[in-house]
């Protein structure tokens, strides 16, 4: 019953620093998460703890862009904060977790996985950016990407973190949270937002 309760708290607490923090970016949006962040899994709060905090925090974002109409300054804003969060996170997080994951045989389909899945999330931004947010096209693309996304990282969460946790050794765990905290300040202060449109095939 404790553990229950225990989750149960961390999740609400989660969900507030995320909303929190989103809220910093646009104040008047509405962040309407819902059940989200419906994670169970917090991990070890040395890295895959941090991981889930990015992840609750690109959630609220997810939900507040959602809620806003048009080419309003408060979309611009959000989305672009979205962006650079997102790539920043995917950057540090292939550096610190995935380039250790991928060494070992066990796990490196997830590693591949989930670096596939950033490039493809690089590609949606992208042709997100390069069109129009005033048309009401935009919006429906930008649900798709985040469905996307939630998929991606609940994923993550529920499946790849843990099995990586099981083959980590105190050195990785040491590595990647010196790591992650330093990769991902200079990879979002390096983040572009780039405009490129995506041709169906």
């Amino acid at each position: 019953m404790k553990s229950t309760t225990a989750t149960a708290k961390k999740a609400t607490t989660a969900k507030a620093a995320a909303v929190a923090k989103a809220k910093k970016v646009a104040p008047k949006v509405a962040a309407n998460l819902g059940s989200t962040p419906a994670t169970k899994y917090r991990g070890n709060p040395d890295i895959f703890g941090r991981l889930v905090e990015d992840h609750d925090h690109h959630r609220a974002l997810f939900a507040m862009v959602c809620a806003t109409r048009g080419d309003s300054k408060d979309r611009k804003r959000l989305f672009k904060e979205l962006v650079r969060e997102i790539k920043g996170h995917a950057a540090a997080e292939e550096q610190a977790l995935w380039s250790t994951v991928m060494r070992n045989p066990k796990t490196t389909a997830d590693a591949r996985h989930a670096v596939g899945e950033h490039k493809e999330m690089d590609k949606m931004l992208a042709d997100l950016a390069a069109r129009d947010m005033a048309k009401g096209g935009w919006i429906r693309r930008f649900e798709k990407a985040r469905d996307e996304y939630l998929h991606h990282i609940r994923e993550e969460e529920q499946e790849q973190f843990k099995a990586a946790e099981k083959h980590l050794s105190a050195t990785d765990i040491r590595y990647l949270r010196q790591v992650f905290n330093r990769r991902k300040a200079a990879e979002k202060a390096a983040a572009t937002v780039d405009k490129k449109i995506r041709l169906k095939a």
